[in-house]
């Protein structure tokens, strides 16, 4: 009887999630344009992304992207909820100005970074180059665009991870850190033997989902390049929004998106299969 209370989210998830997902791997065997009848070609569409050197390109940074997404922001969280932690006084004050620019709209944060920080004519890199510093426009550089935007991403993400980091410290059992001060641990003998342990199921989890969302980054990349210049920052999501809408090749997009559902899907099983270890243990 209790499962019937199920059914309704259960329902919401078949037309909303599980409908899309399977017309999408459809439509990964058929060639389309979007207006004529779908044709089969079954595995045409990966067998040419396997042939386009944009796809490895775009898989590449995608990989890059994910990275730099499992350190730095995770670092950096961690750190900073390990301070407010131990200071405790002003706390909440430091949550509300680290959560602030996740809240701000990303297309906002996007056109702020970009007109007054990275632009050489109205941003603080054009200030530096009239002061005579040799500083570019990162998103005008093949070499350097990916991580210019993944810089705006950092800025916009990490302060979410604080937030996270630091709610599961809080869940620690004082009487633990208490114990570990009595027997003489240092403070980083406490942060690595007490504190990370003790929180470890929450910074799994948190570096699952990092993996399946730097899979499916696309707004602050096509904003900011476009995944220009010279596909220098192109990621898998936006190379299947310019098959589809530019190219009209649907089948390829779709092609493409069941890529980067197989990376979260891994994503997902792996961490289906570590909890499971948790609970055993």
């Amino acid at each position: 009887m209790h499962r019937l209370y199920v059914l309704p989210t259960l329902l919401i998830n078949v037309v909303i999630i599980a409908v899309p997902a399977l017309l999408t791997i459809f439509l990964a065997f058929f060639e389309w344009d979007g207006i004529t009848a779908p044709s089969f070609v079954g595995l045409g569409n990966f067998e040419a992304l396997w042939n386009d050197s944009v796809f490895w390109t775009a898989l590449t940074n995608n990989i890059i992207w994910t990275l730099i997404f499992l350190t730095v922001p995770i670092a950096m969280g961690l750190l900073a909820a390990t301070m407010m932690l131990v200071a405790r006084r002003g706390s909440t004050y430091f949550q509300v100005i680290y959560f602030l620019p996740v809240i701000i709209a990303t297309a906002i944060t996007a056109r702020v970074w970009q007109g007054m920080i990275y632009s050489p004519i109205t941003g603080i890199a054009g200030l530096l180059q009239r002061m005579g510093l040799d500083v570019a426009n990162p998103l005008a550089e093949t070499s350097t665009a990916l991580y210019g935007i993944a810089t705006v991403d950092l800025w916009h993400w990490w302060g979410f991870l604080c937030v996270i980091f630091f709610a599961a410290l809080r869940q620690v059992p004082a009487e633990q850190v208490e114990a570990a001060r009595v027997e003489g641990a240092t403070f980083t003998q406490i942060i690595r033997y007490v504190l990370l342990p003790g929180i470890r199921p929450t910074i799994t989890l948190m570096m699952i989902m990092t993996i399946i969302w730097s899979f499916l980054v696309f707004d602050f990349v096509y904003i900011l390049t476009q995944g220009g210049p010279a596909f220098s920052s192109e990621v898998l999501s936006t190379f299947a929004y310019r098959s589809a809408f530019y190219d009209l090749a649907v089948g390829k997009a779709a092609a493409i998106s069941v890529v980067i559902s197989l990376f979260g899907l891994a994503a997902t099983i792996f961490y289906i299969r570590s909890q499971a270890k948790e609970f055993e243990q």
